[in-house]
């Protein structure tokens, strides 16, 4: 019997959800109240990587004399027009994603979901249809509903120079001045963005590194770099109140007692779920103390037939864990042997930073791996000893791997530097297959890539860099 699956939420969690579903032979009802892609493609992580696209490519100009060429007349960006570019990139990925729906015969119901129960989804329609509703009946229930930017209540949103990550993609002003509020990895990407494009950028940090859940060898360099580029880090630093509210800036007073004025405030301190309206009392579905749904390892919530996934449940907030844990979930919603259901991997999730220099990691780091019972034992390689970063003007950085010094297994990997998020995959299929250091280490990598640093690092985890003075 073909089996009934509504999902509610169609960003990266429930559209692959939806469909794997599909691919499966479910019958399969998508609901979204807003766009097809969810937060990540529309308003995150991929207009963000648009507009940094173009941030490099500015620098790349600039640099043009360290390359051999010159460049006639002033190199000026043109916030409207990197703007138009990302958005025809969001829309021609939407219009994949929605194509890829329609031919695996996924239903998408435009409207805001609601459960009645385990087994039954009302559905507020909205746009041509607004004003309507709709029970849908299903076997299972996938909530995929996200989250949002956190807004902090000392904050007022409705003043036109305090931004989450939301508004501050819609800037068509280069702004001449910018307070970050948190130095995690939304605020750095556009700390990154708008210090290219000439804001004078003003970070603050209420702990004591940037890019928190980052090795601290990693951070500090982060941090030289950031400096070197003019950005002002405060660490260990809170904002306290914003004292006065003018026409175009604002005036911040921070824990120091020193005062901040710039025109506009990100405020990206995290963020919080969607699950306002999602009948979850009515239903049963347990949340923690913060809002976020309560799941197992096969993402089951505390009510049988109805799954979580994604930013909704609280664990990783990334949309690569929400696609994981779509595919995980639409396996288990299908299959009525409880010996055959698939538990959420998370050990060699990459975490990725998208500004200049890029920082990416997976795994556990050194600190991590001890206080986990381990004897690490680490290798780094310097990208300023690499032949290709040095011949793409790439050369700040570094690739440092963790093994234990047992087992010789690779633990994780921290890495800052040119194309890392690209990188980083190489070591994470090392920690997914638990191979070892030298087996990493004993793969050719063709010369010259960049690459050869993971290489280079896992030989030097035994001290056998060749490219190493010892």
């Amino acid at each position: 019997m073909v089996k009934r699956l509504v999902i509610i939420g169609a960003g990266p969690g429930g559209y692959v959800a939806a469909l794997r579903a599909a691919q499966r032979g479910a019958a399969v009802t998508l609901v979204e109240r807003d766009l097809i892609g969810g937060t990540c493609l529309n308003r995150g992580c991929i207009p963000t990587k648009a507009l940094l696209a173009s941030a490099e490519a500015l620098a790349r100009a600039r640099a043009g004399e360290e390359f051999g060429f010159t460049v006639q007349g002033e190199i000026r960006p043109d916030l409207s027009r990197m703007r138009e570019r990302k958005e025809r990139v969001v829309s021609r990925l939407r219009s994949g994603v929605e194509t890829l729906l329609k031919r695996a015969g996924v239903e998408v119901l435009q409207g805001t979901g609601r459960l009645l129960g385990p087994t039954s989804v009302e559905v507020a329609l909205s746009r041509d249809q607004a004003g309507q509703t709709v029970r849908v009946e299903a076997d299972r229930v996938i909530i995929a509903t996200g989250s949002e930017p956190a807004r902090l209540p000392m904050f007022d949103f409705d003043h036109p120079a305090i931004l989450t990550s939301t508004e501050a993609l819609d800037l068509t002003e280069i702004p001449a001045s910018l307070l970050v509020v948190g130095a995690g990895v939304i605020g750095c990407e556009f700390a990154s963005f708008f210090a290219e494009l000439g804001t004078q950028v003003t970070m603050v940090e209420m702990l004591g590194q940037m890019l928190p859940q980052e090795d601290a060898r990693v951070a500090k360099q982060f941090q030289a770099v950031f400096r070197k580029k003019g950005i002002q880090v405060l660490l260990k630093t809170r904002v306290e109140s914003i004292v006065e509210y003018g026409e175009g800036w604002v005036t911040a007073r921070l824990s120091d007692g020193s005062e901040v004025r710039a025109e506009r405030v990100l405020v990206s301190v995290g963020r919080t779920p969607n699950t306002k309206g999602l009948g979850l009392e009515a239903a049963g579905v347990e949340t923690d103390s913060r809002g976020y749904i309560v799941v197992d390892e096969y993402l089951g919530t505390t009510v049988p037939g109805v799954y979580a996934i994604g930013d909704v449940n609280g664990g990783l907030l990334l949309a690569h864990v929400a696609s994981h844990e779509g595919l995980v979930a639409a396996h288990n919603a299908l299959t009525d042997d409880p010996g055959a259901r698939r538990m959420r991997d998370l050990r060699s999730t990459p975490s990725c930073t998208y500004a200049s220099p890029e920082v990416a990691s997976v795994g556990l780091s050194e600190e991590q791996a001890a206080e986990a019972g381990y004897e690490p034992v680490v290798g780094t390689y310097r990208f300023a000893a690499l032949g290709k970063a040095l011949a793409l003007g790439e050369e700040v950085g570094f690739v440092q791997i963790v093994a234990d010094k047992k087992t010789d297994q690779v633990l994780g990997a921290s890495m800052m530097g040119p194309h890392v998020t690209d990188l980083i995959h190489e070591v994470a299929v090392a920690i997914h297959s638990r191979l070892t250091v030298r087996q990493l280490g004993e793969t050719i990598h063709a010369h010259p890539t960049l690459a050869e640093a993971v290489m280079e690092a896992a030989h030097e985890v035994h001290g056998e860099s060749v490219h190493v003075a010892h």
